[in-house]
């Protein structure tokens, strides 16, 4: 099973559209609601910092042969200049519509990387790549 969804630059009005649909899925498909739960974090998480960060981007929601959950964010641009710092508790880069509208406390990525079993991210100036994996 795989699903691909695009995901606009400064798309507000449909911020957690894309989450809730992967939420939705997981949970139709039977998963524990430990782990409908942390991928729905995850998911949304993720899919503001598309909407905040970056150029616009996908979201591949895929479940592989053994059960696992996959999820792939790819954006095109601008990238995160320093991963370490970004991955800081409170770190934030959020412009001022976005925290004006309660977003930008820096704890996206954080949190992201505390409920996936996998999380890998990679960023370059064209483009900023995630991967969280959820057992199944």
């Amino acid at each position: 099973m795989k699903k691909v969804f695009d995901v606009k630059k400064d798309d507000f009005e449909n911020a957690g559209i894309v989450s809730s649909q992967i939420k939705k899925q997981v949970k139709q498909l039977g998963y524990s609601v430990d782990i409908v739960k942390r991928i729905a974090v995850g998911a949304y998480e993720a899919e503001i910092n598309l909407i905040i960060h970056s150029d616009g981007g996908s979201v591949t929601f895929e479940i592989d042969d053994l059960g696992n959950v996959c999820l792939l964010f790819d954006d095109c641009g601008p990238g995160i200049k320093d991963l370490d710092l970004a991955l800081q508790p409170g770190f934030s880069t959020a412009n001022t519509k976005a925290r004006q509208l309660g977003f930008g406390a820096g704890m996206g990525l954080v949190n992201m990387k505390r409920v996936a079993d996998e999380f890998t991210l990679t960023s370059s100036e064209k483009g900023t790549h995630l991967k969280m994996v959820f057992y199944g």
